[in-house]
């Protein structure tokens, strides 16, 4: 059984730790129940805190903790979830987290964090010279204080090594289906996911969570990776892309099946589709507008993509997973 730690803190989103808690805890369970078969537990999850002491969350919420940041050492995947106060208030106030990430042995152990808890990772220094994601209207704050983080603010989820950055507010949700895929494989994300009803197609039908967040020690792909991701909204060549890093198209091509079982064709637009999935999940920009952030400048060939990627129209998914949130 992996055994999953949420280091929680004072200041923290509560939905954040309750919601990843149930559903980590609910992986295998929830299914078999609805099958009628016996039930087993795939995930064994505790909610921490630096001594044991009760959680004080935003909106008044407080939570119970059985344990301290020390009693859980052991685990197998470690998650900090939301801050829900003031940023650089909430690292202040919350020293001794940042001091247990520091110490937590890695590749061994994976780490991973949700939207504004992808701060922690940062402050830490855990995400120096990795690439990382984010709460989009955060993105300009973590960029100027994390100058060697390579942020991709277009990711749901990123990967780099054993650690794991969730972007949007709710997407604890997508973490931990991710966490599901990673351990206990795709059909058990799936079933998952049913199980919640969660309406998450593009799981089955596209591509798997994996592959754009595959982890990879490729330096070639992983430079190619940040230039595609930073000229998103570009119409781009590879053979000029393999031009810029020195390499023939056909090379290029070779490491990313190699790295990611992609070609970086296939590449650029899974990410185009998940810079979308994105927009369309966190802000209130207009189709036009987030077809032009993701590179598109014909409609009706982005609307075909994006449905047959995802199994819904660019509007039908605004419409099922939106996520606008308040912090206060």
């Amino acid at each position: 059984m992996i055994k999953i730690a949420v280091l929680g803190f004072n200041g923290a989103l509560a939905s954040a730790i309750t919601g990843i808690v149930d559903m980590l805890s609910l992986v295998g369970v929830s299914w078999q129940r609805i099958q009628n078969i016996p039930v087993h537990s795939l995930f064994q999850v505790k909610i921490s805190s630096p001594n044991g002491q009760p959680l004080d969350c935003i909106n008044g919420m407080h939570i119970a903790v059985k344990h301290s940041y020390a009693d859980v050492m052991d685990a197998d995947v470690f998650i900090v979830p939301t801050i829900g106060r003031e940023i650089i208030q909430t690292l202040e106030a919350n020293t001794a987290l940042i001091t247990y990430l520091k110490n937590i042995p890695t590749p061994q152990k994976s780490i991973a964090a949700n939207c504004t808890g992808n701060f922690f990772l940062a402050e830490a220094g855990l995400l120096d010279g990795k690439t990382a994601t984010t709460h989009w209207g955060y993105a300009e704050l973590f960029s100027h204080r994390y100058p060697l983080v390579h942020l991709n603010r277009n990711l749901l989820i990123s990967r780099d090594g054993e650690i794991y950055c969730a972007g949007g507010g709710l997407a604890w949700f997508d973490l931990a289906l991710h966490l599901t895929e990673r351990f206990y494989g795709i059909e058990t994300a799936i079933q998952t996911a049913k199980a919640f009803v969660y309406h998450r197609d593009a799981l089955q039908t596209s591509y798997s969570l994996l592959n754009i967040a595959k982890a990879h020690q490729d330096q070639l792909v992983k430079k190619v990776q940040i230039y595609l991701s930073d000229h998103l909204k570009q119409e781009l060549n590879f053979d000029d892309v393999a031009m810029k890093f020195n390499v023939t198209n056909r090379t290029l091509i070779r490491h990313f099946n190699t790295a990611l079982g992609l070609s970086p064709h296939q590449y650029l637009l899974a990410l185009r589709i998940e810079a979308a999935r994105k927009y369309l999940e966190e802000t209130q920009h207009s189709i036009e507008q987030i077809m032009q952030h993701v590179g598109y400048s014909d409609a009706s060939s982005f609307r075909r993509l994006f449905r047959k990627k995802t199994g819904l129209t660019p509007v039908e998914y605004r419409r099922h997973f939106s996520r606008q949130i308040i912090h206060r």
